[in-house]
């Protein structure tokens, strides 16, 4: 253990020095710090005095190794238009985002796993079938057009006239298609204070009325992975010999499908999760803009938009940092759910 313990450590300090490296030269490839800084109307000695005392006129590798010693110390220096450090501006909007990534995996977890299993169990059943179409619309469809259908039927309200009013059932079943909305859609309201600074929207049925919304648009981007995949992997687990064994030996429906299907189903559904994490970072961009949601992303597009590489590279960077160790967690958690993966990963 020990030995995997220090090889994966090693790999990850390989990889977070790849992104350090590319960090560095994307912050000098995309724009002139000194213009940043200066603007247009600077002398040219007042820029020349500026990029030595930056330590622009060294020598690249001398400039990387400046770099990389400052982000060793969680110095990655200042934003332009904030004038503040930029981890200071992460850890700002870091919250935002973080609650709603956590709440859209509540909501993917919560529905992936029974609808999975049950599409898996009653493979023929006519609401296992509308769940596997459901799920292929939910694949196709881009997340920010989600993010607009939810604020079109929740909050803005959709009024449906099908039928005609004056049918005994007509104005009922117009009542029943239709939607009222009063949902918020735009921003995150006043969240909650809680233990120390921390300010949550999980505190207030207010707070959560913010919240749903996006978090719902933004779980529709691995929700229908989720439960086409858990499908899956359990239809082909009951299928196996050891679940035929079980069932003969007289174990109950609930046992077999919990303990012995679903164990064993989620190696690949944790493999899943870890790859759609990076991607989750990038679909929050849309989300956020969409309901202008405080976070990261939103914080980022913004960045790019006044060009404040310096916050830019930050954000590449502790994303990147995230990435890296949410792999190293996934392949921990390899070893805890199938030994035989520790014994094959073990130096004979």
């Amino acid at each position: 253990m020990l030995t995997f313990l220090l090889k994966r450590f090693i790999q990850a300090l390989m990889v977070v020095v790849a992104i350090s490296v590319v960090g560095f030269l994307l912050q000098g490839a995309l724009g002139d710090p000194i213009q940043q800084l200066l603007g247009a109307s600077a002398s040219d000695a007042e820029r020349a005095a500026l990029r030595e005392a930056m330590g622009l006129n060294d020598p690249l590798w001398r400039q990387y190794l400046h770099f990389a010693c400052s982000a060793l110390q969680l110095d990655f220096g200042d934003s332009t238009f904030f004038h503040q450090p930029t981890l200071s501006i992460l850890a700002r909007y870091l919250p935002a985002t973080a609650e709603l990534i956590f709440a859209s995996a509540v909501l993917t977890l919560l529905l992936s796993f029974p609808i999975g299993i049950y599409a898996a169990i009653r493979p023929t059943a006519a609401l296992s079938r509308f769940f596997m179409g459901v799920s292929v619309l939910g694949i196709s469809i881009p997340v920010f057009l989600t993010a607009i259908g939810l604020i079109q039927f929740f909050s803005i309200g959709v009024s449906v006239t099908l039928f005609p009013d004056a049918t005994p059932w007509g104005h009922w079943l117009n009542d029943l298609l239709s939607t009222r909305g009063g949902m918020p859609a735009y921003g995150r309201g006043n969240p909650e204070h809680v233990i120390g600074v921390w300010y949550t929207n999980f505190a207030s049925w207010k707070g959560l009325s913010y919240i749903a919304l996006p978090a719902l648009s933004l779980a529709s981007v691995m929700l229908p992975l989720f439960v086409r995949l858990i499908r899956a992997e359990m239809v082909e687990i009951l299928a196996s010999d050891y679940v035929r064994f079980a069932r003969a030996k007289g174990l109950t429906p609930a046992r077999i499908y919990t303990v012995h299907a679903l164990k064993n189903a989620l190696l690949p559904v944790i493999t899943l999760g870890g790859m759609q994490f990076g991607s989750l970072l990038a679909y929050t961009l849309l989300t956020e803009t969409v309901f202008q949601w405080p976070g990261l992303g939103l914080m980022f597009l913004d960045a790019v938009e006044r060009a404040d590489m310096p916050l830019i590279t930050t954000c590449l960077m502790v994303a990147g940092f995230f990435f890296v160790v949410i792999n190293t967690l996934i392949d921990l958690t390899y070893r805890l759910l199938n030994p035989r993966i520790a014994l094959q990963m073990e130096p004979r």
